[in-house]
C-alpha cells in the first residue's frame, strides 16, 4: 500500500458489516476525488507495490486527512526479483493519517477481503484487515478462511507479513479439509466445517458521478 503516514482514528468497524463514521466534523464533501487511480512504490529503483482504485476521495478537518475508496481497492506486492508476489483485493478501504505528525501508520480494508500469496498459492478470505504500515503486518480478528495446495484452515484472527509470506492463523477451528494433489476433489472431515469457499463476483461497473 501507499508508503503515506496512516493511522485508525474516530471510527468503528465490525467483523460484518462496514466503517460507521464517529467523526461528526468529517466534511461531509471530498476535496479532492481521483478516478481510476494507479500508483506505483517504488523501492531503490524496483518496483515494491501497485494500488488501483475506482475511485479515491479525500477528505479534511481539523485534526484527520483521509482518504476513502468506496469502489473497493486493489494493491499488487513484488518480491526483490521484480515477482508478483501477493495481491489484497476489498470492497473498501480506507487511509487516515494525523495533522499532529503522528507516524503510526495504518490502513484499513473491508468487505470480501482476499489475500492472495501467488508464490506460494495460498489464500485468506475474511471481512476486514488492518495493515500496520510501520511493522509492515497485516492482521484481523475476524473470521478467516485460509486454503491452499495443502488444505484448507479457518479461525478467528490472523497476522502475516505485508507480503502474506508467513501467514498465522489464530484460534482455528476444529474442522479441517485436506485438498488431493492434482485434482480439484477435497475431502472434508469436521463437523465445524463452514463452506464451501464463497466466490468472488465481478459487480457491473457503474459510470462515476
Amino acid at each position: 500500500m501507499l508508503a503515506i503516514t496512516a493511522v485508525i482514528a474516530s471510527f468503528v468497524v465490525s467483523c460484518s458489516g462496514r466503517i460507521r463514521e464517529t467523526d461528526e466534523s468529517l466534511a461531509s464533501k471530498p476535496l479532492q476525488r481521483v478516478i481510476d487511480m494507479f500508483t506505483i512504490q517504488t523501492d531503490n529503483g524496483k518496483v515494491d507495490m501497485r494500488i488501483e482504485a475506482r475511485l479515491m476521495e479525500h477528505y479534511e478537518n481539523d485534526t484527520l486527512n483521509t482518504d476513502l475508496f468506496p469502489y473497493g481497492i486493489s494493491v499488487f506486492s513484488y518480491n526483490d526479483e521484480g515477482l508478483l508476489e501477493a495481491i489484497v483485493l476489498a470492497d473498501e478501504a480506507r487511509h487516515t493519517t494525523k495533522k499532529d505528525g503522528d507516524k503510526n501508520e495504518v490502513w484499513s480494508a473491508y468487505g470480501n477481503v482476499v489475500i492472495h500469496n501467488v508464490l506460494k498459492m495460498e489464500t485468506m478470505e475474511t471481512d476486514t484487515i488492518y495493515w500496520d504500515q510501520t511493522k509492515e503486518e497485516i492482521y484481523t480478528d475476524c473470521y478467516v478462511k485460509m486454503y491452499s495446495p495443502e488444505g484448507f484452515m479457518q479461525g478467528n484472527g490472523m497476522r502475516t507479513d505485508d507480503h502474506a509470506r508467513n501467514s498465522v492463523l489464530f484460534n482455528p477451528y476444529n474442522g479441517y479439509a485436506t485438498v488431493v494433489k492434482d485434482s480439484t476433489a477435497v475431502v472434508i472431515d469436521s463437523v465445524n466445517f463452514i463452506g464451501p469457499f464463497p466466490k468472488k463476483i465481478t459487480k457491473f461497473a457503474a459510470p462515476i458521478e
